[in-house]
């Protein structure tokens, strides 16, 4: 098995793993309704759905799917 012939410097592993950070997020702002949101994604206004700042869906609304598995007053 292979090992260094010289230890790695704190200096020389931090500047190897100084390329790992968070970059924002990127954010517009619609022309249309004046909220923000993320790029490239749909977004909810007033309960209707915008894309490419168009209405995609009126009056949507979430509907959540109960896990696999739970039981809520079977019994």
């Amino acid at each position: 098995m292979a090992h260094p012939k010289r230890r790695t410097s704190s200096a020389t592993r931090d500047k190897r793993r100084s390329h790992y950070k968070l970059t924002p997020k990127a954010v517009t702002l619609c022309q249309n309704t004046g909220e923000l949101h993320l790029r490239h994604k749909a977004y909810v206004v007033d309960g209707d759905l915008y894309h490419n700042g168009k209405v995609a869906i009126k009056n949507f609304t979430k509907t959540a799917v109960p896990a696999a598995g739970t039981d809520t007053d079977e019994e």
